[in-house]
């Protein structure tokens, strides 16, 4: 934990608010994203100005209706109506206030007008900040090129202002995170990073190790913390000689992270899916789940947060989300320019959201809503009220060879999920859903899907395409029609002779048909068990049944799984319990158990 002296230590970017805010000058700040430049606004201000508020604006997510628009008001003398400017709500709280611009470069146009008047003179059209209770002006950016394409250049502008260039070193981060991840000792950890070099610690910047040391706290992989940037997980690599990425170090720096806290780095933990959105439940995360289309994803978080929830999420597909859907603008009777928003946000019940297709958004307006929420869990400045959690679900940018038609985004955007995940098809419970609802059918695809395919047919037919071969199979019409259309006659290139031989009752080796002969098959397993302690090719045959068998089915042929897995070679059993879930470990475990007794 830090010491006294380092908590009451005041960081260089807390004296130049103080200074500003004394010597009523605009100040703008430089420095890289996710080293606390917004966080430490917050916290100084709330300690060191406890009678003014901090009235926050991420510009990159305005629209140019936010912060001032011509509506039509009734004159209070004449009752005549009149056109006045009206001013967002935000800058009329009641009390002295300080306003801060945060990414204000990577504004539009109109908007950067609207900025560049607050920042010169403190004034928003017919509104004079000061006052309207102003009493500190603060503009915030990253100049990284990824980040913006803009700069200013207007000397008449950059005459007005007072600017500080910053690192990771000048804000107070190590303060916060040492609070937040109390009884934990911090110090080690932070005397890790500063021993990275700068390219490396701009890479793992204060607000992604913050989200590492989130997921540690939970048990969770490390890496899970590290931002997917373009559907990529971010890589803690030194830049090469050539420009291009070095040595790749960052299974090293995190496993030394892990170790200095004490806990385990953990490669995959069972069922993560559920496990992550539970997280995201208890604490208060913005999670990101990419994985390909079909296998799942949207409904078991949907099943997952309705469980945990007690409630259905507030759910928003962004291809067909539109701004009116989330908020619109209204003037109000005070004079000043509010924000209805969508009833669903609103009331104080627990709420958590669920953003589908999350890189398709319709366009770029509706988007930045979309980011305020995530990153700031507020819609047109007003928090959400028991936001609980928000859940991000999209594809990958390339599936199988072809391009998928998503989004790109930035550093910035991606470092704002506390986990990110690569979500494959196997972390989905899809499989005992399919059985569930479709029972011997089921069982049939599945089993087709596990032992005839391989791992390209696999990827090419979802559990999405498995229901439809089911369904068409139940009509009797032909299973191609169910599989992916390329378009010129071609469908997904995996041969269906195999299932429809199955359906038609070619004869096979399932778990059903082990529970069926299992005199048979228990005779088989002792005859290879006495020619060798390794087994033989029936021990293979049942042990690969066994291993790909689902959970439900295991339970249903339990009797004579528990005869079987007796006559396995000891090693091979002891492969049931790894990566499994705590469902299946248990089941394993009083499986095993039996045995003994």
């Amino acid at each position: 934990m830090t010491t006294e002296t380092e908590q009451l230590t005041t960081s260089r970017l807390e004296s130049f608010i103080d200074a500003m805010i004394d010597m009523e000058q605009t100040g703008q700040i430089f420095g890289e994203h996710g080293i606390g430049k917004t966080a430490t606004f917050f916290s100084h201000l709330a300690r060191a100005y406890p009678k003014a508020t901090l009235v926050y604006v991420p510009a990159a997510n305005l629209t140019p209706d936010d912060l001032l628009v011509n509506a039509p008001v009734r004159d209070p003398h004449t009752g005549e109506l009149v056109l006045r400017q009206l001013v967002m709500s935000q800058l009329k709280p009641g009390r002295p206030f300080v306003l801060l611009v945060d990414d204000s470069l990577q504004a539009g146009e109109t908007i950067q007008s609207q900025l560049m008047q607050i920042a010169c003179n403190w004034t928003l059209g017919e509104h004079d900040l000061r006052a309207l209770g102003c009493v500190g002006v603060f503009l915030t950016d990253n100049e990284s090129l990824a980040e913006t394409s803009a700069r200013r250049s207007d000397l008449a502008l950059l005459d007005r202002m007072v600017t500080l260039r910053i690192t990771a070193n000048d804000t107070s981060w190590r303060r916060h995170l040492a609070a937040k991840y109390r009884p934990w000792d911090l110090r080690p950890v932070f005397s890790l990073w500063a021993s990275l070099s700068p390219a490396l610690r701009e890479l793992l910047s204060p607000r992604t190790l913050d989200h590492v040391l989130a997921n540690a706290r939970e048990g969770f992989p490390l890496r899970w913390g590290l931002p997917l940037v373009d559907g990529e997980r971010l890589r803690l690599a030194e830049p090469g000689r050539d420009g291009g990425p070095g040595q790749n170090r960052t299974a090293e720096i995190l496993d030394r992270i892990a170790a200095s806290l004490g806990v385990p780095n953990p490669t995959t933990i069972p069922d993560p899916v559920r496990q992550v959105v539970r997280a995201a439940l208890r604490c208060r995360w913005t999670v990101l789940l990419q994985g390909p289309p079909g296998c799942g994803k949207t409904e078991l978080v949907r099943e997952t947060v309705r469980a945990g929830l007690g409630r259905e999420p507030l759910y928003y597909s962004l291809p067909v989300t539109n701004v009116e859907d989330l908020c619109a603008p209204i003037p109000s009777a005070d004079g000043t320019l509010d924000n209805l928003l969508a009833a669903k946000f609103t009331g104080p019940e627990p709420k958590a959201i669920v953003w589908d297709e999350y890189n398709r958004p319709k366009d770029k307006a509706a988007f930045a809503k979309l980011m305020e929420i995530t990153q700031e869990w507020s819609l047109a400045g007003r928090r959400i009220e028991n936001l609980r959690a928000q859940i991000a679900v999209q594809n990958p940018p390339y599936h199988l060879g072809r391009k998928m038609l998503v989004a790109r985004n930035n550093i910035a955007q991606a470092t704002r999920f506390t986990a990110s995940l690569l979500v494959e098809p196997e972390d989905i419970p899809a499989n005992e859903w399919l059985l569930a609802r479709y029972g011997s059918d089921a069982e049939t695809v599945l089993e087709w899907w596990k032992h005839d395919i391989d791992d390209e047919g696999r990827a090419w037919i979802t559990k999405r395409t498995l229901e439809r071969l089911i369904k068409l199979h139940r009509r009797g019409l032909p299973l191609e029609m169910g599989t992916v259309y390329l378009g010129d006659g071609e469908y997904a290139p995996v041969p269906l002779t195999a299932l429809i031989d199955r359906f038609r009752g070619r004869p096979v080796t399932g778990l059903r048909e082990l529970a069926r002969e299992v005199d048979a098959w228990e005779a088989r397993l002792r005859r290879a068990a006495d020619h060798s302690s390794e087994g033989g090719d029936d021990s293979d045959v049942v042990h690969q049944i066994l291993a790909n068998a689902e959970l439900s089915q295991l339970r249903k042929h339990r009797a004579a799984v528990t005869r079987l897995v007796a006559l396995l070679p000891a090693k091979l059993r002891a492969t049931y319990l790894v990566g499994a879930s705590a469902q299946q470990q248990r089941f394993w475990t009083e499986v095993f158990t039996s045995m003994r007794r």
